[in-house]
């Protein structure tokens, strides 16, 4: 997992060519006038889930990881809380679902990271996370989410 702002996404691009993409398409697109929805940045290889919401309480919520895709989850506008932790040998409360590519887990996050506009957090397939969660009270939040297939 890495928390960062998009000020210094140049730092990550020896992850890949698909962090590349995936940073100068965050950097050099209007966020804030897209609508929600998916956009393909590389086909299924890299695209963009724009979502709006409010923020929730992490009461009821569970962590989830991803097997076929990293994501990328940036802060358009407003702030919430993303919990996180490292998947290791947790009891999933939902078995992976390969067509929807997510598990659930149940356990709490180990941490809680504020995420404001401007930050990013990249989960890889090791790494549980539980967005969405108010800061201190429920708030609205445009979010970026960039998934980029694992190859």
């Amino acid at each position: 997992m890495i928390l960062d702002t998009l000020a210094n996404a140049h730092l990550y691009y020896n992850l890949g060519p698909a962090f590349v993409k995936a940073f100068e398409y965050l950097a050099g697109t209007d966020l804030s006038a897209l609508a929600k929805g998916k956009y393909e940045i590389d086909g299924n290889n890299i695209f963009v889930i724009i979502n709006e919401y409010d923020t929730v309480p992490a009461a009821g919520e569970q962590m989830e990881a991803h097997r076929q895709h990293i994501d990328v989850q940036y802060i358009i506008s407003g702030s919430e809380l993303i919990g996180h932790d490292n998947l290791q040998q947790q009891q999933p409360s939902k078995a992976y679902d390969e067509t929807a590519d997510y598990l659930l887990v149940p356990d709490r996050p180990a941490f809680f990271s504020k995420l404001q506009q401007g930050h990013f957090a990249i989960f890889f397939p090791t790494d549980l996370h539980m967005p969405n969660i108010q800061v201190s009270g429920p708030a609205p939040v445009k979010k970026a989410v960039i998934k980029i297939r694992v190859q």
